[in-house]
C-alpha cells in the first residue's frame, strides 16, 4: 500500500473542504484534499440557479460559478488534491497523535498519515424509506437532488406532471426548474404548518409560478404499478389527520424534498461522538470533535441555509486546525445548551476569552422574537430578532465582553432560548 504524509487531510472537496484546505495552506501547513468524485465543487456543480455568493463575494453567482472561484484558488495552491478517491476508514495510531486514512482510488490503495483531519463530507437527502410514505412502489419517485442532477447534468427530464413532497429549499428550486423545462408542477405538499425552505424561495419558486403549497398536509398514499399515477394527500387539523378531507393529485413523477442528513458514517465508525439532534459531530469552540485533531465544518456538522456560511465556518475550522497543529488550545471552554423553543446550538462548547460564532435554529415561527442567553439565573445577553422560523438559521457573535464579571468554570452552562 502506498503511504503519503501531510500535516492535515481534508475529507470532502466541496465548498467546505476547499475553504478549510485553503486556510490551512495559507497558514503554512501541507494539506491533502480528498474527494470521491472526479471533480471538485461537490453539489454546487449541479446547482445552476443563481443566489450564491452574495455574502462571500458580494455578487450573485450560480453554483458552478461559486465553486469555480474556489477551484481556481486550490489549483494555484500547493494543496495535494486526490479525486476519485474514497476514504474507507480512518483511525488514530495508539502510540502517537498520527491519524491514518485508508483510501481507495483507480490507481490502488493509499494510506495517508496526518496529524489533523477535517471532516467536510457534506450531507445527503432523506428518501422515501426515511419518511415511510405508504402505497405501491412504482417508478417515477426521486429525491429532489437526484432529479436536479438528471436535469442539470445528465440532460434528462424525469417526468411531465410533478408533485413535490416536502418544502425544503432544493424541492422549491426544483419546482421552478421543472416549470422551466415545460413540466406541470401540480403541488408542493408539506406536513408542517409552515414552509421548510427560505422565504425567498417560496416567493421566487412557488408564488411566481402559481404552484400550490399545501401546508399541514401529509402524503398518505402513492398510486400506480409500473409508473406513478398519483398520490393521496390528507390535511391535518391540530396535528391530527382528517381522512374525510383526503384528496388525490394525479401525476407521473414525485420528487422528495424531506430533509438532509449529515454524511457521518465515516465519522461514526472512527469514534466521533454525534449530536442526536443534528446527526453531525459534537464540536467545541475550535470546531474540534471528541477526538483530538479531528475537526468538522459545513453541512457534515449541521445543515446550513447558505453556502456562504459553510465557507465562513470552514475557514474557521481550518484556522483552528492550524492553531491546534501549533500546539495552541483554549484555556477554558464552557457548555452550551438548547433551551426553550431552540432546536440546537452549535458549537457544543465555547471559549469565553475569544470571539465565538454561534449557530442555532428556532423551533417556532414568531415575529419580534427575543433571543435570550442565560448563565444560571442571570441573563448575560438578549437580542431582538425581527422574525424567526425553523428554516432560517440564527447566527451571532459572543466575545469576552459578554462574559465580563461572570464566574465561569468548565462546568458552566450557557442556555439559549427564544421567546
Amino acid at each position: 500500500m502506498k503511504e503519503l504524509q501531510y500535516d492535515a487531510a481534508v475529507i470532502g472537496g466541496g465548498a467546505a473542504g476547499m475553504a478549510a484546505a485553503l486556510e490551512l495552506e495559507a497558514q503554512g501547513f501541507s494539506c491533502a484534499l480528498i474527494d470521491r468524485e472526479d471533480h471538485l465543487g461537490g453539489i454546487l456543480m449541479q446547482c445552476i440557479h443563481n443566489g450564491f455568493g452574495l455574502h462571500e463575494f458580494s455578487e450573485e453567482l450560480t453554483g458552478p460559478e461559486f465553486a469555480e472561484r474556489f477551484i481556481e484558488r486550490v489549483i494555484k495552491s500547493k494543496i495535494a488534491v486526490y479525486l476519485d478517491t474514497t476514504v474507507t476508514r480512518f483511525e488514530q495510531n495508539k502510540s502517537s497523535q498520527v491519524k491514518e486514512l485508508y483510501c481507495v482510488s483507480p490507481t490502488g490503495a493509499v494510506k495517508i498519515k496526518t496529524r489533523a483531519v477535517l471532516l467536510a463530507m457534506g450531507c445527503r437527502e432523506r428518501n422515501r424509506g426515511n419518511v415511510r410514505i405508504p402505497g405501491s412502489r412504482p417508478a417515477g419517485i426521486y429525491t429532489a437532488g437526484l432529479a436536479q442532477r438528471l436535469v442539470n447534468i445528465e440532460g434528462y427530464i424525469p417526468g411531465r406532471e410533478v408533485v413535490i413532497i416536502g418544502s425544503g429549499d432544493i424541492g422549491l428550486i426544483m419546482a421552478r426548474r421543472m416549470s422551466w423545462v415545460g413540466c406541470k408542477v401540480k403541488a408542493v405538499v408539506e406536513i408542517m404548518p409552515y414552509p421548510a425552505g427560505l422565504t425567498r424561495n417560496i416567493v421566487q419558486c412557488l408564488n411566481d409560478y402559481n404552484i400550490p403549497l399545501y401546508l399541514s398536509s401529509q402524503t398518505t398514499g402513492v398510486f400506480g404499478n409500473d409508473r406513478v399515477e398519483g398520490i393521496e394527500v390528507t390535511p391535518m387539523t391540530n396535528g391530527v389527520l382528517t381522512p374525510e378531507k383526503s384528496f388525490r393529485i394525479d401525476c407521473d413523477t414525485v420528487l422528495l424534498s424531506v430533509g438532509l442528513v449529515p454524511e457521518n458514517e465515516l465519522s461514526r465508525a472512527a469514534g466521533v461522538e454525534l449530536n442526536s439532534v443534528t446527526n453531525g459531530p459534537l464540536v467545541d469552540s475550535s470546531l474540534m470533535t471528541n477526538i483530538d485533531g479531528v475537526f468538522a465544518s459545513g453541512n457534515v456538522l449541521h445543515v446550513h441555509d447558505l453556502v456562504d456560511w459553510v465557507c465562513e465556518e470552514s475557514r474557521r475550522a481550518g484556522h483552528y486546525a492550524a492553531s491546534w497543529l501549533r500546539g495552541e488550545h483554549p484555556s477554558l471552554q464552557i457548555n452550551t445548551k438548547a433551551g426553550a423553543h431552540v432546536r440546537y446550538v452549535n458549537p457544543a462548547r465555547l471559549a469565553p476569552d475569544r470571539e465565538n460564532i454561534i449557530y442555532m435554529r428556532s423551533m417556532i415561527v414568531k415575529n419580534d422574537a427575543v433571543l435570550e442567553l442565560r448563565l444560571g439565573d442571570k441573563v448575560i445577553k438578549s437580542k431582538k430578532e425581527r422574525h424567526v422560523q425553523p428554516s432560517e438559521m440564527i447566527s451571532f457573535k459572543l466575545g469576552p465582553k459578554d462574559f465580563e464579571g461572570a464566574q465561569l468554570n468548565s462546568d458552566s452552562v450557557l442556555e439559549f432560548s427564544v421567546n
